[in-house]
């Protein structure tokens, strides 16, 4: 099948100036051109597209995708890379998942400490006052 930049942008559900973005930096294949110089897909750019909106929907970065279609598109590569990259996105996740709960103490304890009747006497307007 081949798809139109707006028909890939339906199926894929990407908007069309992040579509010409991926292109741009090496991300999709350019795509061919029409006689009237449109862009035309086909479906592994397609296929292609679902695989880095499903990665950036995990929260992989451009640049972990990037080695991910390397790594998917090289015969010659570890095994093991890929998983490699997964662990490294994982302890990137976990961290900051302890820093928001850091974050969600701190903002109860504001929270909490604050007399809303008094709001010379509130902890939160105090603590966004302090320089770190």
């Amino acid at each position: 099948m081949v798809y139109s930049i707006g028909q890939l942008s339906k199926e894929t559900q990407c908007k069309v100036p992040t579509i010409r973005y991926y292109e741009e930096i090496g991300l999709l294949d350019k795509a061919q051109r029409s006689a009237g110089n449109q862009r035309r897909y086909t479906s592994q750019q397609c296929q292609r597209l679902h695989f880095i909106r499903h990665s950036r929907a995990l929260g992989f970065s451009l640049d972990e995708i990037k080695q991910l279609i390397h790594l998917q598109d090289c015969q010659h590569h570890d095994a093991h890379q890929a998983h490699d990259v997964a662990q490294h996105h994982l302890a990137d996740v976990r961290n900051k998942i302890e820093q928001l709960k850091t974050l969600e103490q701190q903002l109860l304890t504001m929270i909490d400490s604050c007399d809303v009747d008094e709001t010379e006497d509130c902890l939160v307007l105090k603590s966004l006052n302090e320089v770190s």
